[in-house]
């Protein structure tokens, strides 16, 4: 794993962008040698090339984030790829049109852009292929062994049983620790005659994750783990290696201890400075860019409803430090959906949705009105989902850590929302809980700036919304 801006990266995944990236710039050499017969022109609108291949990497390997190519449990298969391949590369085409109209100086030229793109395609297909048939081999995993084999330890095999959830390290066993009930399975526990180092050691172990529910025993190996650390192998938690592989605060080991020592949930007026300032452009971009669709949508909900009924649907919301705030939505259920006064969570086909409602929910477009709630300060771009007070009210007294949501601004998107599915439940909401306790603890504008490339995916490809 390399650890950037606070997120961990798994090194395979920072290598194949690194590759690409390069294979990009160097595309537009070939191609530009293509187009003018093996040789690269002089002329000055051609010097110096390497912007060219800079614009030229840096529009490929956003468009493809935005198709979710670089998404850690990408689990389609080659098919799936070439057409997300394919969307990625027509999206980026569109964009860098839009830039050499911006700024012409830059522009190589038809033949020599479209030379650049057939290049570029060829060889990200090409490593996309060889990244796939090796990204699964064992012999590129970190080897981890568990330090317990009861209820805690079995959470890992439980919560990442896919392929694609190990693809940066393989357990290669658990080590039995007297009284605990093992759960696990039986061939992968290992109950070693020889010391916890000695064993690492014959097991070429990278890591050791502690899996162990008490700690105070006597039997708790504190001076062998000592040892192991050391010797050179790390030696972590289970939140932690939670916390790292799946991006998420497990809420069922979590205790408040961890909260209080472990790095992050860092708060300061720079860091609300700088979100704030983040906001504010992301926020006047994107007003800018689509406000003929918030105006196609609002005619379209008057024209469905006759004339008859609001555009936007009001609502009060819980923010910041548990002000209340009222957040704009286009109206995309019924007149009156709740005559009755009680709050209802919004279930899958659910009928109240209008036909307007039904597809701007999907496509996400209901939630455009919220940009001014943005640029008014009452929520981020990214962050917690803004819960009503009744629901809130219900969920802090069921879910332990729940309130500690609102020690930052909600978002219209946030990692979440991102990461699970819509939620209609008290179960749904202590998932995404953990999600966003993730999103506290590590916040950075290079983490708002993944949840916005990986909210352009959902949205494209219409995942997410109800």
């Amino acid at each position: 794993m390399v650890r950037l801006f606070k997120q961990y990266i798994p090194v395979s995944f920072f290598a194949l962008a690194f590759a690409e990236f390069g294979l990009f710039v160097f595309s537009i050499y070939l191609g530009v040698a293509i187009r003018f017969g093996g040789t690269i022109p002089t002329e000055p609108k051609l010097e110096p090339l390497y912007i060219n291949g800079l614009v030229f990497a840096g529009v490929l390997l956003t468009c493809m984030s935005a198709m979710g190519l670089y998404q850690r449990r990408f689990r389609h298969a080659i098919a799936g790829m070439f057409l997300r391949l394919i969307s990625a590369f027509f999206v980026a085409f569109v964009s860098i049109t839009l830039v050499y109209y911006a700024f012409p100086a830059i522009f190589i030229g038809r033949g020599a852009m479209a030379a650049s793109f057939a290049v570029a395609f060829i060889l990200v297909v090409v490593v996309r292929i060889i990244f796939v048939n090796t990204l699964d081999q064992n012999t590129l995993k970190r080897r981890i062994l568990v330090l317990g084999a009861g209820e805690q330890a079995g959470q890992i095999s439980q919560n990442l049983r896919r392929n694609t959830d190990q693809r940066g390290f393989v357990v290669v066993g658990y080590v039995h620790v007297r009284g605990e009930h093992d759960v696990v399975d039986e061939n992968l526990i290992i109950r070693p005659d020889e010391s916890l180092l000695k064993t690492a050691m014959q097991l070429q172990i990278e890591e050791i994750v502690i899996a162990v529910g008490e700690r105070r025993r006597k039997t708790f190996p504190v001076q062998d783990l000592l040892d192991c650390k050391l010797s050179g192998i790390d030696v972590v938690d289970l939140l932690t290696f939670f916390e790292r592989e799946v991006g998420k605060i497990k809420l069922d080991v979590l205790n408040p201890s961890w909260l209080i020592f472990s790095d992050g949930f860092n708060q300061s007026e720079l860091i609300d400075w700088r979100k704030r300032a983040f906001d504010l452009i992301v926020g006047v971009l994107l007003l800018l860019v689509t406000w003929p669709a918030m105006l196609l949508v609002a005619i379209a909900i008057k024209f469905e409803g006759g004339g008859r009924g609001p555009v936007l649907f009001k609502q009060v919301r819980v923010g910041q430090h548990w002000k209340l705030f009222t957040a704009y939505k286009f109206r995309s259920m019924r007149i009156n959906a709740e005559k009755d006064g009680n709050a209802q969570w919004a279930q899958e086909n659910d009928s109240r949705v209008t036909r307007v409602g039904e597809f701007i929910r999907k496509v996400r477009l209901d939630e455009l009105p919220q940009i001014f709630n943005v640029l008014k300060g009452d929520m981020s771009f990214v962050g917690p989902r803004p819960e009503r007070p009744e629901f809130v009210i219900q969920l802090s007294k069921e879910i332990p850590y729940y309130t500690e949501r609102h020690r930052v601004k909600p978002g219209i998107t946030g990692w979440a929302q991102v990461c699970y599915p819509y939620g209609a439940s008290e179960r749904d909401a202590l998932e995404k809980l953990q999600y966003d306790l993730y999103y506290i603890k590590n916040y950075s504008v290079f983490l708002d700036f993944v949840v916005i490339l990986q909210t352009a995916h959902e949205v494209f490809w219409g995942k997410g919304g109800r």
